[in-house]
């Protein structure tokens, strides 16, 4: 079955870098895109960022130039760099695929920005 596992998570101070990873298995990983989201305490999940099955790319605008999707078709791997991190980047973040009609999600790895 599909799964989704992320790591890289924790914690940085303003300004800081961290890298993201999530391993995908269960399904053909080339041929889909995949998708990261992230959802702050109190506030609604979001779209963060997505890869395309070609390797395009879109952004969120409150990420974008400091953050950079990939994916590496022959780990099964999609990666977040995220560089120039803000408080406001705390959130637990989540990889995410949909497989035909079902989405499918990862257990979240924890991000928290702060001095």
């Amino acid at each position: 079955q599909v799964q989704l596992v992320e790591s890289g998570g924790g914690l940085v101070q303003p300004g800081g870098s961290l890298r993201l990873s999530c391993l995908a298995s269960g399904f053909t990983f080339r041929n889909y895109a995949m998708n990261w989201y992230r959802q702050a305490p109190g506030k609604e999940r979001e779209l963060v960022a997505v890869v395309g099955s070609f390797g395009s790319t879109n952004y969120a605008g409150s990420v974008k130039g400091r953050f950079t999707i990939s994916r590496d078709n022959d780990k099964n791997m999609v990666y977040l760099q995220m560089n120039s991190l803000k408080p406001d980047d705390t959130a637990v973040y989540y990889c995410n695929v949909r497989v035909g009609l079902p989405l499918y999600w990862g257990q979240g790895t924890q991000v928290t920005v702060s001095s």
